[in-house]
């Protein structure tokens, strides 16, 4: 089983998001019994919250389930735990990094950096436009998988 952790700050708008869109795309592959997804939050602000309304309004758009979703803090067992742990922005690679004591693993990373954009994913908690993120998520979630299939052949 090869586990991934999307991580953002609030853990209700970016990383909720990807774990939506990848779950959905895993599902779509057949691919349940071997990839598990999960998101995090860097700060405890939202611990037990839903995904924002705006990211539940883009995902539901897209008819992707955000049901049972809630918001929780990354936890020191999870650098043990997952695989991959995907940080949204640089801030968020340097708490995650803080908050794992684990500073050079290369299972840390930042999401777009597997995409030809190499830039951090704009947190639509401040810009409010959750359609540039949602496109962003789906490129990188993409990306992500196309990697993973890698690595269960």
């Amino acid at each position: 089983m090869i586990r991934v952790l999307f991580v953002c700050l609030g853990n209700i708008c970016r990383s909720p998001m990807a774990e939506a869109v990848m779950r959905d795309m895993v599902k779509k592959e057949h691919l349940e019994d071997k990839i598990e997804v999960d998101s995090a939050a860097t700060s405890s602000w939202h611990i037990g919250e839903p995904p924002h309304r705006g990211t539940q309004d883009k995902l539901r758009e897209y008819g992707i389930s955000t049901i049972d979703m809630q918001g929780r803090q990354l936890q020191k067992s999870d650098f043990e735990k997952f695989a991959y742990i995907i940080g949204m922005d640089e801030s968020n690679i340097r708490n995650i990094r803080t908050i794992l004591g684990n500073p050079n693993s290369p299972k840390i990373f930042r999401f777009l950096d597997l995409t030809a954009h190499r830039k951090d994913v704009p947190d639509p908690y401040y810009t409010g436009d959750f359609q540039e993120t949602y496109e962003l998520v789906q490129e990188g979630c993409r990306a992500l998988l196309a990697k993973i299939k890698q690595e269960l052949l």
